[in-house]
């Protein structure tokens, strides 16, 4: 059965069924738009892009496998056209940054799905750019340097409880390395100690565990 070309098609991308099935309801009751594929990994998403060639894909960041940033990044090197919103839980500015880097058109929280999904839909098919003014305020009011790879290491095993020695002995490097890696760490995120920056890590989506 053909889909009339008028309609949006859309790819839905999420590990959680019953979100694809409200995604799913909220655009199959619309006039103007179809959901034609459904994938739930990074992998699976990929596939069906290249079997269904959506207008406008829906893709959450944390996925198995192949995460949504990487599966952005893999998308717009095979379709430069592809429109992609990213559908996500997760506010922290540093994701923000890399999924737009990525080929984001759009990033939309979750819980602003029944509000805002059909219109952001339909904003980005037509060729615009959405981000919530919620995440483009912090963005723009927030002065902060890139934390570097190493430094990114670094506070990731802080985050997972390791002593400047044992940093040290995993990165193959001194302890004063490490500690000057710390300090960098500290000034960047304006962070009062270990605890603290891993905290601020963890908001901004510089780190996961």
């Amino acid at each position: 059965m053909s889909i009339d070309p008028s309609l949006i098609r859309i790819l839905t991308v999420d590990d959680h069924p019953l979100l694809r099935k409200g995604i799913a309801a909220l655009v199959n009751a619309e006039d103007d738009m179809k959901l034609v594929a459904e994938a739930s990994s990074g992998e699976q998403a990929i596939e069906k892009f290249r079997a269904h060639r959506p207008d406008v894909t829906l893709m959450d960041i944390q996925l198995p496998g192949v995460n949504g940033i990487e599966c952005i990044i893999q998308i717009q090197k095979e379709f430069p056209n592809a429109r992609i919103i990213v559908l996500t839980t997760y506010s922290g500015d540093v994701q923000v940054v890399r999924a737009i880097k990525a080929g984001a058109r759009a990033y939309l929280l979750k819980r602003q799905v029944h509000r805002e999904l059909l219109e952001t839909i339909r904003a980005v098919h037509a060729g615009q750019r959405r981000i919530p003014q919620e995440i483009a305020v912090e963005l723009v009011d927030r002065s902060w340097d890139d934390l570097t790879p190493r430094e990114i290491d670094v506070l990731r095993l802080i985050a997972c409880g390791n002593t400047n020695k044992e940093i040290a002995d995993q990165l193959s490097i001194g302890e004063a390395s490490v500690k000057s890696y710390i300090a960098n760490i500290f000034s960047k995120l304006d962070a009062k100690d270990r605890a603290h920056a891993v905290t601020i890590g963890l908001k901004r989506g510089i780190i996961e565990l």
